[in-house]
């Protein structure tokens, strides 16, 4: 190379440097976010030294003063513990009830669905990751308290609020108040969790919800923790109580090729899901595509979670759908007496119910679910 070439080289490289220390000095810093009126945590204990004990999770998190938990979310301030998210919702928008997914609860309607900043996994497949692996600080925020957001709801006449895109449990208290105030509304409630609410939290926010949507992301614990950094077993304590409280429940697991796609895994978390919950749960196999810090795999073949359905229906399960294949004949609900179509649906959008009062309009065989609009 002839030395003005070199030199030229020389001086782009040093332009470029400089161009990235500048940009990367002139970014303007995340600024520490006030504490929201109104949000102190609701399931803490006080430890000595000023440091808490976070009681909402399994992580039971013990956070210094000054210091924040594990979801980036609760923050302790001279020994009281607080929700950062507190009527700070990230993302508010309308979707189809079956993007939730929920296939058996008020099909065909629009909700109102709102999520945060935060999560309590460290998912590498999350599809969400620009919300829920994020901080407040980063993803910035509205504010609407919960009365605005019941308000909301009525104006638009919506049926149901969904606490979803964000891990909820990660903003308990403004999810547990905007809950409790749209039952008096007659506004229905669900929320789209990854199960990992300790079962004193749990039970208390229960009363007010009408569904709820769990991921159940693998069957071992070896999963959860490698892709997760969680744990199976607070998700499986979850699912129980929620059955045992009899409020509406459907199960999501996302099929990832070559991590949780053995099927004689799929065939324990069937026989686990026949034997404690029944089998009228709702159970989706859903479609994997690459993100987030998992880009290496492919999208599952069709042809693993045609495989994982006919496990599912081996083991008794009455009702497991396909998601994420637009266009698929299993994301549709058929009886599982008379094998008709209950509810026609493409994707998201429902094309057709075969439902009266709750029963198959062929055969007449009751499905469970929630088909009354109002909770009142």
């Amino acid at each position: 190379m002839k030395k003005p070439a070199k030199i030229l080289v020389i001086l782009c490289l040093l332009l470029a440097a400089i161009l990235v220390l500048y940009f990367n000095l002139s970014r303007p810093a995340h600024k520490e976010v006030e504490l929201p009126e109104g949000s102190e945590a609701m399931f803490y204990e006080k430890l000595d030294a000023n440091r808490v004990q976070c009681k909402l999770c399994f992580r039971n998190c013990i956070i210094p003063e000054g210091e924040k938990g594990f979801c980036q979310n609760r923050k302790n301030s001279e020994g009281n513990l607080y929700n950062l998210t507190y009527s700070r919702p990230a993302a508010v928008q309308v979707d189809p009830v079956e993007k939730e997914p929920q296939h058996h609860f008020l099909p065909g309607t629009d909700i109102l669905c709102l999520g945060t900043a935060g999560c309590n996994f460290r998912c590498v497949f999350c599809h969400n990751w620009h919300l829920s692996q994020r901080t407040i600080e980063e993803t910035g925020y509205d504010e609407y308290s919960p009365a605005q957001i019941v308000e909301m709801t009525l104006m638009r006449g919506l049926p149901t609020i969904s606490f979803t895109y964000n891990e909820p449990t990660v903003f308990y208290e403004f999810m547990y108040e905007t809950a409790r105030l749209a039952k008096e509304e007659g506004i229905r409630i669900i929320f789209h969790s990854n199960g990992s609410l300790n079962s004193e939290p749990l039970k208390k926010l229960l009363p007010y919800v009408d569904g709820v949507t769990i991921d159940l992301k693998g069957f071992t614990e070896d999963f959860y923790r490698e892709a997760s950094k969680a744990s199976l077993n607070p998700v499986l304590e979850t699912l129980k109580i929620i059955s045992q409280e009899g409020v509406w429940l459907e199960i999501v697991n996302l099929v990832i090729p070559g991590l949780n796609d053995d099927p004689e895994d799929i065939r324990r978390m069937c026989q686990w899901i026949y034997e404690n919950l029944g089998p009228d749960v709702p159970l989706h196999f859903s479609r994997f595509f690459p993100a987030y810090r998992l880009t290496s795999i492919s999208a599952t073949p069709v042809k693993t979670l045609e495989e994982a359905y006919s496990i599912a229906r081996e083991e008794g399960l009455r009702f497991v759908s396909i998601g994420n294949v637009p266009g698929h004949p299993k994301n549709s609900t058929y009886c599982p007496v008379c094998d008709g179509v209950i509810i026609d649906r493409h994707h998201f959008t429902v094309r057709g119910i075969n439902l009266e009062d709750g029963r198959c309009g062929n055969c007449g065989e009751l499905i469970p679910g929630v088909w009354e609009q109002s909770c009142k």
